[in-house]
This record gives structure tokens, C-alpha cells and sequence, in this order.
């Protein structure tokens, strides 16, 4: 099928606008180098927009020219990634990270390492040993000149060090599961009682089992039970003491978090924000859950070419370098483009010559708090079934920078690491974690994918998909579209997983659900199928106890299925144009509520008036957006003073928007005995409170208050070590700022605070009917040294919601050649 006329235009003028300004082709920079470790010569061609498209005799080189060609671009986050996975971090930055070092060793895969590699690929000991080897090749050539290294490695006064393929299949920067969610929802349960919890949360599907076992209350779970789980999991800060001094800034400042949310804040996607610019802690893993991902696929009878669509856009913290990482691998066997992680072989979202996918995250329980009694003569004996079981205790040796190393016991129940022990009342802690057995890699079985031809084998490959759990959607040239939902899934068969259960032997798992017998659909009646982190279970599905009860709310996927389900036909631009949608469906639901309502003011009303003649499109340039975000934020959080009580505030500090939304729309009696007026009049008081607060930012004139304005919302990417280093290194390293629209809850999820930091840096989109019909975007670009110029290039376009053409063919992608590299074996 050949692409219609209009379609080729759109792309053409889109090359034309992605281009640099003035730019003209020019003729591609060639290298040839020699590498040891290589069969045969490898060729990369990178096109002018960063991508590196590898082209390679054999498969051993391909993937060792993919881990040369990312660490060659992400050095820096390489070396990061290591020191985490390897629990090597005090070795590096001193003993305050000496906790994070045991909760990645105690946390480390201990079990068959032949079953792990297989279960990746059947032949993934070679593929991911070949990748480390790639990986390995570069960092020794770099760090024979260290002069020649990212600026990082000079500003922090170490070098990169070298890869094992452990580090490979590390779990900690994965989406695993609701452990830290668990033991807040105990600690609400002990405080306020499985009723008022449910009342003020949004579990579903069902009605969950949230009883507490007797003997854990609340004086049990006040400590600090997850210590070493949190630290091995954390995102890493770096200190002044950390930066040479040459570097060093006056007042250097410690990088925070730039929108700091407890587990059950983040599913409160409409919270009061934080509007900071301070530089993040380095994160390049987890999901913002106030931004989730979206995906969806079209049927070729509602597409406007007759082949399938497909769209993808996870959304993930905002960084720089990014997370994702584009890469196109040739070779026997391979032909695949796309986006992954770059510390990890293969593509996770992208396509081949068959078929094209992509994921969202599905909820997935795959983690338990469990409590023990101790023996109080061996506080390394715990019951199990009425007798007394010793725990496995590994003794380990760990360096720490500046004193001598740390002696520490890792202790393990025959359920999982022991994360805490209480002496005084003779308990334990332990996780469980279905991340533990083999093949809990995050996105590694995207390598089984990677070679699918059909609709059955894409399925096929799945079953391998432990975590995180998604939504994996599949469009093929054959006119199949499909999603299948995957992830490694425990059956409880009396017990819900919210909250903390005795590891006595009462609350066991009943092994894992077959991932094929999890939600799917093959070419739906509809025409299409969208997902969003949204509750998408069929209420008939009968494996109901594997099935998480945790999701995002539906707006985002309400909004996708309103459009798609529209019943015109659909276009390649239309699928980024949805990718980018900022209108607000909460917003058309809040609005009309001030229909009727008094106002105290003139001014008042006319924004009141305002608010009602709006589109609900939280555009960067409208007015209107700037009123009603600020109403938004205010009427969110005077709704939560409502709901929760001050008294219930030091467990619950936030709760959903989906059960703020409910209750202003819905008012119920906990609004007192007349509950409209009381509703009413918190509106009011909540338009009084933004109008204050814009006038107070932003001066009297409405017309300066344009939601993408200066100092509203915007993005502004802060390198890990902005606060840290002089003015004039800091403007070299951050990225921005730029206008921005949209908020946590449309499509466009450009996250909750005033800066972004959580959304679609990575984006793709395609229309089968040609696969170099296909966009993308990758802010702020695919390298992370920043003197590439491929540093910050994709960001000017992607902050406009724009995209570039993410080409697959060898004509085109010669005709946008920016470089090539020949690697021939030494």
C-alpha cells in the first residue's frame, strides 16, 4: 500500500521544518575504527536526528555495536546505572549512600542465572554478553584518554567503569510494584479503619479486603520499615562535596525532587502542585504515575490509508539525557527500530518488517510486605506453620569512600529479603517480590518481541513479559490489530495485597497467572483500542484475584476513545495531533458548575464567564487555562480539607482527584446538611482563592495570564548537577525553558507543577502502510554529552509538539545521513 498525497506532504514539510534553521544537506562526516571483540565490520549510519540505524553480518556484532553505539552517547547515565545496580555508590560518593548500596545487594537476583538469560531470549546469555561487550569496548577506549570524557566524569573527578551482565538484568530502576503503597494503606487502616480508607480512596475493580491482622497496628508499622528498599530504589543526589572544586559553584544548592509526591499523592493527579525549577535528583526509570502513558492502535477500515495505526507515548520523568534512547538494528534475523532503554539490548517499543508495538503500564500487584514473629533467643529464626525457620544470612563485604568497608548481613525468609526487624517486639519485615524470579528484568523480553512476525507470535513473546505489567498493544501489515495485557502476576487467594499480611504461612500466593490468560483482544469490534493505565478489566474476567486494584483515572483514555471513536477515518498527522490533545475533560465536567453560581464580584464573574465560554483546551497561550488550572488546584485542595479530616491528614495527606471530582460533582452528606450550597460556596471560595493568587503572581491584568506565560507553566530540564556547579557550566548542561500546555489529566500529560518534569519526552507514531511513515520525538535529544549536537536539538521541536521523521528504509535514511561510522574487528 503506498501512502496517499497528502500524507507524503505532511511528512516532506515536516522533515523540512525539523531541520536545523538554514540548514542544507551537507555531505556525512565518515570514521573507521578498529575494535577488538568484533566478527565482522559493522557499519552506523546515523541520520540527522541522532538515530544510530546499525547494520551488522552477525547478530553477536549487532548487539555489541548497540551497546558501543549507546555508551558512546550516554556515558554519564551508563556509569550511573552501574554504580546503582552493582550497589558500588559509597564507593563512589561516601558513606551517606551506604543504605542505598545494601538495598540493592540485599536485592540483588540470586537465583539461576542459565534460566534468567533464557528466559529474555533463547539465545539471551550471548545477545546480552555481547552487549556488555560493546559496552565494555568503548569504556576502555575512553578511559584512555579521560580528557576526552563527558564533562561529568571531570566535574565528579572519577571514570566510567566496566559492565558484567548482572548489571544488566539489575531490577532497580524498574516499575515493580505497590510495596510502598502497601505499607501506607496499612498504616491509613490501623489509623482509620478499612471503611473511611475506602471511602476516601479509588480502589477497583471490586471491593478489596483491607483488614489488618490482629498484632499489626499502627505503633508496628510507625518505623521506618522500608529503609532499604526506598534507598536502593531512590533517585540519586548528588552534594557539593561531590564536585571538584574547579566546578564547584558559591552556593551550590542540593538537588531536589522538583515534584515531590508520596505513593498515594501521586494517583492525586490534580494535587496543589509544586512549582519549582530546582534541579531533580536523577530518576531515569520510574513512571509518574500523575502522567501515566498512553497507547492505542487503529484499524486500517478507520484509517484514511487502509492500513493499521499505532501510537505510543510512555510518559516517564523529564530528564536530561532522556530515558529512551532510538535505535534501528540490522542484522540476521533483526530488522527493528525504535525506542528502549539504552543500558538495555534490543527495543521495547517500535516495529520491524512485520508488525509495530508498543506498552502502557497495567496494574500489576507483584509485591507483598510480609510480617514475622522472631525467636526472642535468635532474632534470626522467624515462625513458619507453628515451628521456628533460620534465615538465610549472606555476610558481605561493601567499600565506602573515606573509611574502611561496611561488614553487613543480608538476611532472606523463605519468602523474600528481610528489610527490617524490630528487637523490641520480636518481629521482621520481608518483601516478596514476584521481580525476583527469573525473567524480572524490566523490558529484556522485548527481545523475543523484537522478531515477531504475527499476531500469534507477538502473543507468544509476551508470555515472557514479567514486568513491568503493560498494556502491550500490536498492529500488523497484515491488517490485525491487538492488545494483549502481560506482567508476572501472583493469585492471592485470601487476601487482597493493599496492606500488610503475617508471613506465617496464612497468606501465601497461589503461583502466577499464565500471562496468555490475562485481558486481550484480537481486531476489535470498535475499530480500535486505547489504554491509558485506566481499570480496563472486563468485569467477567475470572482471574480476579491476580488483578491489581490500583489505577490512573480514565480521563486520558476517555478523551482518546471520545476522538477515536468518532467515526471519521484517521490520518498519521491525527495520531499526533491526539498524542498532543490538551483538552481537559475534568474541566468540562467543573466548569458548568458555575453556571448558576453567584459570584461576590464583578471581576469575579467575568472570569466566571470566562470559565464558562472556554473549550476546556489547557492551550500555553490561553487565558482561560491559566483561570481555570489555578481554580483547579485550589478547589482540589479545599475539597480534600473537606473530605479528610486534620486529624486523618498525617497518614492521608492527599487522596485521588477521581474522589475530589466525585465529591463536587456528587455532594454527598459529608457536605453537611444542605450539601449544594456548601458545595456552592467552596467554588466560589476556590475562584476567590486563584483569582488572589494569579493577581498576586502575575499583576492585576487578567490578559497576563496565559497559562504558558513566564513563571506558570513551562519546562525547564535541570542536569543532576545544575545547582551544583558555576552559572556558566549550568547554562551548558540545562535545557530550557519553554512554554508549555496541558496538565497531568489530558493526553498531552505534561505533569501537575508549574515545570514539567514528568510526561512523553519519547513519542511514536505509524502508519503501516509505509514504514517510513512514522514519527517521533526524543527530548531533548539522543545523546547525553553535551557537547554533542545531538545534546538538545529535539527539544526546540518537541516543546512545540512537533515531531521527526523516524526513518527505516536504506534510501531514506542515506538522504538524512548526518554521520557514519565503520567499526572493523581489530
Amino acid at each position: 500500500m503506498r501512502p496517499s498525497t497528502s500524507v507524503r506532504a505532511f511528512l516532506a514539510l515536516l522533515c523540512a521544518a525539523t531541520a536545523p534553521l538554514g540548514a542544507q544537506p551537507t555531505a556525512a562526516e565518515e570514521t573507521t575504527l578498529r575494535l577488538p571483540g568484533l566478527e565482522q565490520p559493522v557499519e552506523i549510519v546515523r541520520d540527522r536526528w541522532g538515530i544510530n540505524h546499525i547494520y551488522a553480518k552477525t547478530e553477536h556484532d549487532l548487539f555489541f555495536a548497540q551497546g558501543w553505539a549507546a555508551a558512546k552517547d550516554r556515558l554519564f547515565q551508563f556509569e550511573v546505572w552501574r554504580r546503582q545496580a552493582t550497589g558500588t555508590v559509597a564507593e563512589w560518593l561516601g558513606p551517606r549512600e551506604l543504605d542505598r548500596d545494601i538495598g540493592a545487594r540485599l536485592f540483588r537476583f540470586r537465583g539461576d542465572l542459565t534460566a534468567e538469560f533464557q528466559h529474555y531470549h533463547p539465545r539471551g546469555r550471548a545477545i546480552i554478553t555481547a552487549f556488555v561487550d560493546g559496552i565494555n569496548a568503548y569504556v576502555t577506549e575512553a578511559r584512555r584518554d579521560p580528557a576526552r570524557l563527558p564533562i561529568e566524569f571531570r566535574i565528579l573527578n572519577t571514570l566510567p567503569g566496566l559492565w558484567t551482565t548482572e548489571v544488566v538484568i539489575s531490577r532497580h530502576q524498574g516499575l515493580l510494584g505497590n510495596i510502598t503503597e502497601e505499607l501506607d494503606y496499612g498504616r491509613m487502616v490501623a489509623s482509620l479503619g478499612p471503611a473511611r480508607v475506602k471511602a476516601l480512596q479509588a480502589f477497583r475493580p471490586g471491593d478489596p479486603d483491607l483488614t489488618l491482622a490482629p498484632g499489626i497496628d499502627s505503633a508496628l508499622l510507625a518505623a521506618d520499615i522500608l529503609k532499604l528498599y526506598n534507598a536502593f530504589r531512590g533517585s540519586l543526589r548528588f552534594r557539593a562535596e561531590d564536585i571538584a572544586p574547579a566546578y564547584r559553584t558559591a552556593h551550590a544548592s542540593t538537588p531536589h525532587d522538583a515534584n515531590p509526591m508520596s505513593p498515594p499523592a501521586r494517583r492525586a493527579a490534580s494535587a496543589e502542585a509544586d512549582a519549582t525549577d530546582d534541579a531533580d535528583p536523577i530518576d531515569w526509570s520510574r513512571e509518574r504515575l500523575a502522567g501515566g502513558s498512553n497507547n492505542w492502535i487503529v484499524s486500517g477500515r478507520l484509517s484514511q490509508s487502509g492500513a493499521p495505526l499505532l501510537a505510543n507515548d510512555p510518559h516517564r520523568a523529564i530528564s536530561v539525557p532522556s530515558l529512551r534512547y532510538f535505535a534501528h538494528l540490522v542484522g540476521p534475523g533483526w530488522d527493528v527500530i525504535g525506542g528502549g532503554e539504552p543500558v538495555l539490548p534490543g527495543i521495547s517499543i517500535g516495529h520491524n518488517q512485520h508488525g509495530a508495538w508498543g506498552l502502557t503500564i497495567f496494574e500489576t500487584d507483584g509485591e507483598d510486605l510480609l510480617v514475622y514473629e522472631t525467636d526472642p533467643a535468635n532474632a534470626d529464626r522467624y515462625r513458619y506453620r507453628g515451628q521456628w525457620e533460620p534465615m538465610r544470612v549472606i555476610v558481605d563485604t561493601i567499600p565506602v569512600k573515606g573509611q574502611r568497608p561496611a561488614i553487613v548481613r543480608h538476611r532472606y525468609t523463605r519468602h523474600g529479603p528481610v528489610v527490617y526487624q524490630d528487637a523490641a517486639r520480636h518481629r521482621a519485615f520481608a518483601v516478596r517480590a514476584a521481580w525476583l524470579e527469573p525473567g524480572g528484568a524490566p523490558y529484556l523480553s522485548s527481545l523475543r518481541i523484537d522478531q515477531a512476525t504475527t499476531w500469534e507470535e507477538f502473543r507468544a513473546a509476551n508470555r515472557y513479559g514479567h514486568i513491568p505489567g503493560e498494556n502491550m498493544i500490536w498492529a500488523d501489515r497484515t491488517g490485525h490489530i491487538g492488545w494483549q495485557a502481560v506482567g508476572i502476576a501472583p493469585r492471592r487467594p485470601n487476601f487482597s495485597g493493599l496492606v500488610p499480611v503475617p508471613g506465617d504461612g496464612r497468606y501465601e500466593w497461589n503461583g502466577f497467572l499464565d500471562i496468555l490468560q490475562k485481558p486481550h483482544v484480537l481486531d476489535p469490534a470498535d475499530g480500535f483500542f486505547a489504554t491509558a493505565n485506566q481499570d480496563n478489566v472486563p468485569r467477567d474476567f475470572p482471574a480476579m484475584d491476580a488483578i491489581g486494584f490500583t489505577w490512573a483515572s480514565p480521563h486520558r483514555w476517555a478523551r482518546a476513545t471520545e476522538v477515536l471513536g468518532s467515526g471519521r477515518r484517521f490520518s498519521l498527522a491525527d495520531m499526533t495531533r491526539l498524542q498532543t490533545d490538551e483538552l481537559s475533560l475534568p474541566a468540562r465536567e467543573l466548569t458548568r458548575l458555575l453556571r448558576d453560581v453567584a459570584v461576590p464580584t464583578p471581576r469575579l464573574d467575568s472570569l466566571r464567564r470566562r470559565l464558562l465560554a472556554w473549550d476546556h483546551v489547557l492551550a500555553k497561550e490561553s487565558v482561560e487555562a491559566g483561570i481555570y488550572v489555578a481554580w483547579e488546584r485550589r478547589l482540589t485542595r479545599l475539597t480534600s480539607e473537606r473530605l479528610v479530616a486534620p486529624a486523618e491528614r498525617a497518614v492521608m495527606p492527599e487522596i485521588p482527584f477521581e474522589v475530589v471530582l466525585r465529591a463536587v460533582t456528587i455532594p454527598d452528606g459529608a457536605w453537611g446538611p444542605a450539601p449544594l450550597p456548601s458545595r456552592d460556596a467552596l467554588l466560589v471560595q476556590a475562584l476567590v482563592d486563584a483569582e488572589a493568587s494569579l493577581r498576586e503572581r502575575f499583576g492585576a491584568e487578567v490578559s497576563g495570564w496565559a497559562y504558558g506565560r513566564s513563571g506558570y507553566k513551562h519546562v525547564m530540564i535541570r542536569h543532576v548537577l545544575s545547582g551544583l556547579v558555576a552559572d556558566s557550566l549550568r547554562a551548558r548542561l540545562d535545557v530550557g525553558p519553554a512554554p508549555r500546555g496541558g496538565y497531568g489529566l489530558t493526553l498531552n500529560a505534561n505533569g501537575n507543577g508549574d515545570n514539567q518534569t514528568s510526561g512523553a519526552s519519547f513519542r511514536i507514531a505509524i502508519d503501516l502502510a509505509d514504514w517510513d511513515l512514522a514519527l517521533g520525538t526524543n527530548t531533548p535529544g539522543q545523546s547525553g554529552d553535551p557537547t554533542s549536537p545531538f545534546y538538545r536539538d529535539l527539544f526546540g521541536e518537541w516543546a512545540r509538539d512537533r515531531y521527526f521523521p523516524v526513518l527505516y528504509t536504506r534510501p531514506k535514511i542515506d538522504a538524512a545521513t548526518a554521520s557514519r561510522t565503520r567499526l572493523t574487528p581489530r
